[in-house]
């Protein structure tokens, strides 16, 4: 049994880069991000695995960070939101959130981006069905939803 404080040195592959860690084994992916990284774009809001807003990519399946421990994710490719953004341009699901209205206080928009990016990969050309569907693990308390659905479709009618 691991006790309370005792730490493990783990290696964490995220958005591109290995990171070495010292944490303690309970620590979730979420805190491991947000404050072993420093990457704060992946939000917390419930650390329930309620709200979604802590969606991450594990392998480009979407996944809540904050129920997710980091040990578990040894020797697989993390992808936050700050991954998106190559060579300074947005990703295309940012912009078409832009575009679309799909943002409106923003808190949710990270973790929305990244579940719309694993929906998309798991299937390039969904229905307007599925998208909803398939964005029904994240919520937006300011009622962002159409434009959502709009920006995921908008972008899977690109590609």
């Amino acid at each position: 049994m691991i006790e309370q404080g005792q730490t493990t040195a783990i290696e964490l592959s995220v958005n591109g880069h290995r990171h070495r860690l010292r944490l303690e084994a309970r620590r979730s992916l979420l805190d491991a991000l947000r404050i072993d990284l420093g990457l704060t774009g992946t939000k917390q809001v419930c650390n329930m695995g309620n709200c979604g807003s802590c969606t991450v990519l594990i392998d480009d399946q979407p996944v809540y960070s904050c129920l997710t421990l980091a040990i578990e994710c040894v020797d697989k490719q993390i992808r936050t939101i700050e991954g998106l953004n190559e060579n300074g341009t947005l990703h295309p699901l940012q912009q078409a959130f832009i575009e679309h209205d799909a943002l409106q206080c923003g808190f949710c928009t990270p973790g929305q981006v990244m579940a719309a990016c694993g929906l998309l990969a798991r299937n390039p050309h969904p229905s307007e069905a599925e998208v909803v569907e398939g964005m029904s693990g994240n919520l937006c308390r300011c009622g962002a939803y159409r434009g959502i659905v709009q920006a995921v479709l908008a972008v899977s009618a690109e590609g």
